[in-house]
């Protein structure tokens, strides 16, 4: 295992599945395994650095072109295995900086590796999967897309180090033209440009926002921790419909996502009127 880069992300998969992930096959990047949770099995998946990655763009955690598609590829297989049994649950141990930005990967289609890896997440909700995503790190812009956003729940650490956003700070402040402190004092008002994970929550994104001793490394006791919490986000899946609408019903969600919600319901009027 001394050619593996350990990072949250691994260190989590690691501890959880009892396995390094690897598959013949799959990029060094993909971790994929089968492991036992809660007296069911379960398959996890995850994201890893790979220093001997294949495209240049990627390497560091990046979503490219082969996570996309051999992500892809390990989904669609547990669909199929699974398409007239028992649903195993899907979880994603999410530590991604990003999608990969490189022209070879804009030039082969990371678009459509993208899509392909978040459409295999949604058609297993779908199919009755419970799929988890755990963020124990960063998930930002196309790495959320690609791995947590279409999870029926999303659990994330309470931890300055876990960032879920659609970019970074330094991107949004150079697209917005002001400076990283402008966003700051910005994010202090209005709750969808904060950077701190206790504000994404507040958009009802997130199942649990869990507290855990040291967050970077793995113990026994919070292995345990974190598992107990997969297994009742596994439970409350299941009694749950498929769709994402859990997302806009908690308390937080109704207070900090109003105009969505208004926006929403007169759509739906709409729709409803032909």
């Amino acid at each position: 295992m001394t050619d593996l880069v350990m990072n949250r992300g691994r260190a989590w998969f690691e501890a959880l599945a009892r396995s390094d992930g690897k598959v013949a096959g799959n990029p060094g990047s993909l971790m994929v395994a089968e492991a036992t949770l809660g007296g069911e099995e379960v398959v996890y998946v995850g994201i890893a650095p790979d220093p001997k990655a294949r495209f240049p763009r990627t390497g560091h955690t990046e979503v490219g072109l082969e996570e996309g598609w051999y992500g892809t590829r390990a989904l669609r297989a547990v669909i199929a295995a699974d398409k007239n049994g028992p649903k195993r649950p899907i979880i994603t141990i999410a530590d991604s900086k990003s999608q990969a930005y490189g022209r070879r990967e804009e030039l082969a289609g990371i678009h459509l590796a993208a899509a392909a890896i978040i459409a295999a997440y949604a058609d297993a909700r779908a199919a009755g999967h419970p799929v988890i995503a755990l963020i124990v790190g960063r998930c930002v812009s196309g790495a959320f897309l690609a791995l947590a956003g279409q999870a029926n729940r999303m659990i994330a650490f309470d931890d300055p180090e876990v960032l879920i956003h659609a970019m970074y700070k330094e991107a949004a402040a150079r697209i917005t033209r002001r400076s990283v402190a402008e966003l700051d004092r910005l994010g202090e008002t209005i709750v969808p440009m904060a950077y701190d994970i206790g504000s994404f929550a507040k958009l009802g994104g997130l199942h649990a926002l869990l507290k855990v001793d040291s967050p970077g490394t793995p113990t026994p006791a919070s292995v345990e921790q974190v598992e107990k919490t997969l297994i009742a986000a596994i439970a409350d899946t299941r009694r749950s419909p498929r769709t994402l609408d859990v997302r806009l019903q908690s308390e937080d969600a109704k207070i900090f996502r109003k105009a969505s919600l208004t926006v929403r319901r007169k759509m739906e009027e709409q729709w409803a009127l032909g």
